[in-house]
C-alpha cells in the first residue's frame, strides 16, 4: 500500500474550560491509501501546532515537516511502520511538535495495515493473544471533599474494581488534601483500588510532595502519579525511595519518545509507566516501552483521558502482558469525545475491558460527531495556503 493522502480535523466543543480534561478538544487523523483503505488515529495534543507540525515549511535538515517522511511512503508490514517512525524522528529532530503529529499518523498506520491484513493491531505488533485489564475509573477530584466522596461511591456503585482521583484542587493545601484522600477512600469502601494523580503540581519539590505519604499509605493508595514533571529522575527516585509498599509512583504520560519513558523506569524508579499512544509517537513507541518495562518489572499502564479511538489505540501495545493489568477508562469524557466513534468499550460486569479484536483498532469514526464538532483550519505562508481541512 502506498499512502496517498494524510487529512488532520481539528474537533472541538464549543467552550474549552480551564480544567484538566482533555477530552474537550481533538486532532483526528485519517491515512488513505492507494487501495482505497482507511485508517484512524488521533494525536493527543495543541491540535493546531500538530497540525503546523505536519505542514510547515523546512526549517533545516533536521527541522523538516512530519509529512516530507510520509507521504508517498508504502507500508506492507510492521517493519515498515517501524522504519517510518525512525526516519520521522530523523528528519524532524528540531521540531518538537513532530512526536505528536508522528503519534496520530502511527495510530492510523497499525489501523489500515490491519485492515488490509484482517488481524488486531495488537497481533501485529507481536502479541499471541490479548489479555482483558482492570478498568479503573479515572476522573478529577472534586472542588471539595464531600464532592469526591460523592464520585467514590457513583463508581463502588458502577462496579469498578479501581478509581483515580486527579487535578482539580489537589496539591496546594496539605489539610485539604487529606480530606479529599480520605473521602476518596470512604467513598470506594475498602475493596476498591484507590490510585491518586497529582498533575506535576510540585514540580521537582520531594519535601512537598513526600508530606502526602502518610495519608496516602494511611489509605491504601496503590500510587501517587506524575508528582513531579516528567524530566524530575532524580525527585521521582527520591520520592520512591520513602514509600512503604503498596504505595509506589507512576508516570510517563509526558513522555513523547521512548527514552524518555525508558529514562523514568530506568533512573526515576517508576513502579508504574504510564504511556499515552497519542503522544509518545503511536502504537510503534509505546510497543517498545511496553516490552521495556515487562523486562524491567514494571507495570505498563494505558493513558487515555479522551476518546474511545484513544483507549482502544492506548491498549493495542501490551494486550499481550498478562501481569500488567490495570487500564485507564475515562469516565468523565465530553460528549465529541464520548460519541467520536460507533463501537463503544465498555467494562464488563466484573469491571474489566476486553481488548478490541477487529481488524487494526477495531474502531469506526461516526461521521456525523466529526463534522458536528469540526472547526476548520486554514494555515498560510506568505499568503500560500499550506493547510485546510478536507471535506468529509
Amino acid at each position: 500500500m502506498k499512502i496517498e493522502s494524510v487529512d488532520f480535523f481539528y474537533l472541538s466543543m464549543p467552550v474549552i474550560r480551564d480544567i484538566g480534561d482533555g477530552s474537550q478538544d481533538a486532532l483526528l487523523v485519517r491515512v488513505i491509501a492507494d487501495n482505497g483503505l482507511v485508517g484512524w488515529g488521533e494525536c493527543e495534543a495543541a491540535p493546531l501546532a500538530s497540525i503546523a507540525a505536519w505542514c510547515c515549511p523546512m526549517s533545516h535538515s533536521a527541522c523538516k515537516p512530519v509529512s516530507h517522511s510520509v507521504l508517498g511512503r508504502r507500508i506492507e508490514s510492521p517493519a515498515d511502520i517501524r522504519a517510518l517512525t525512525g526516519e520521522v524522528r530523523r528528519n524532524s529532530f528540531d521540531l518538537l511538535q513532530a512526536d505528536h503529529t508522528l503519534s496520530g499518523v502511527d495510530m492510523a498506520l497499525w489501523d489500515l495495515l490491519g485492515k488490509r491484513r484482517g488481524e488486531p493491531a495488537w497481533k501485529l505488533l507481536g502479541w499471541e493473544r490479548a489479555f482483558a485489564k482492570i478498568a479503573y475509573a479515572s476522573q478529577l477530584f472534586g472542588d471539595t471533599p464531600v464532592e469526591t466522596g460523592d464520585k467514590a461511591r457513583k463508581v463502588r456503585a458502577a462496579g469498578f474494581r479501581a478509581a483515580k482521583f486527579g487535578w482539580g484542587p489537589f496539591g496546594t493545601h496539605l489539610a485539604a488534601d487529606e480530606a479529599h484522600v480520605r473521602a476518596a477512600r470512604a467513598g470506594l469502601g475498602p475493596d476498591v483500588a484507590l490510585l491518586v494523580d497529582a498533575g506535576t503540581i510540585w514540580g521537582e519539590d520531594v519535601e512537598e510532595a513526600a508530606k502526602r505519604l502518610p495519608v496516602l499509605q494511611e489509605c491504601g493508595a496503590l500510587w501517587l502519579e506524575e508528582p513531579f514533571v516528567s524530566g524530575a529522575l532524580h525527585a521521582y527516585h527520591e520520592l520512591g525511595r520513602r514509600m512503604r509498599a503498596p504505595l509506589r509512583t507512576a508516570g510517563g504520560e509526558g513522555a513523547h519518545e521512548p527514552f524518555m519513558a525508558r529514562n523514568l523506569v530506568d533512573f526515576g524508579g517508576l513502579g508504574y509507566v504510564q504511556i499515552d499512544a497519542g503522544r509518545i509517537g503511536g502504537l510503534t513507541s509505546a510497543y517498545e516501552v511496553a516490552r521495556h518495562a515487562e523486562a524491567s518489572g514494571v507495570t505498563y499502564v494505558n493513558h487515555t483521558f479522551t476518546t474511545p479511538l484513544a483507549l482502544s489505540a492506548s491498549l493495542q501495545p501490551f494486550a499481550g502482558m498478562e501481569s500488567s493489568r490495570l487500564c485507564e477508562y475515562p469516565t468523565e469524557s465530553s460528549a465529541l469525545a464520548r460519541n467520536l466513534t460507533v463501537e463503544k468499550i465498555e467494562p464488563t460486569p466484573d469491571g474489566e475491558i476486553p481488548i478490541p479484536d477487529r481488524p487494526g483498532l477495531g474502531m469506526d469514526i461516526r461521521l456525523e460527531t466529526v463534522r458536528e464538532y469540526l472547526v476548520p483550519v486554514e494555515l498560510r505562508v506568505a499568503g500560500k495556503l499550506i493547510h485546510q481541512t478536507p471535506t468529509i
